[in-house]
């Protein structure tokens, strides 16, 4: 099963560090992606870009709102995400603790299960 790992944190903070301080966290955090992409387990992964840079289109009365940012209202943000296959739930913990044991500051991720979906494709 393919499984979304959200990763959230505190931008202000993230997108603070210095290149030496990012360079060190990316450093660690491909290391515990790397042992899943050789077994070809890691999908996607991305960095979003700051909420500053969001766009939101938002159900309206009548036509979708089109507004700029995200109005979340929270310390922590939606910073990246990983699509990752693992047998089991209990996978998909474990890699999340140690992708937590590297991230400094206060990150937390989230685990769903992920579907793709194909038009047109009757498998999906």
């Amino acid at each position: 099963m393919l499984y979304a790992i959200l990763c959230y944190a505190n931008e202000e903070t993230v997108f603070s560090w210095t290149k030496e301080e990012e360079d060190a966290v990316m450093a660690k955090l491909y290391a515990v992606q790397a042992p899943l992409a050789e077994r070809g387990k890691l999908g996607p992964v991305g960095r979003l870009m700051p909420t500053t840079a969001a766009t939101t289109v938002r159900k309206g009365k009548e036509e979708p709102l089109v507004l700029d940012g995200p109005f979340a209202e929270t310390k922590e943000a939606l910073l990246g995400f990983y699509v990752v296959d693992f047998d089991n739930l209990e996978e998909a913990v474990s890699f999340s603790k140690e992708l937590s044991a590297v991230n400094p500051g206060s990150t937390s991720y989230e685990i769903r299960p992920f579907y793709v979906f194909r038009p047109g494709d009757p498998s999906t």
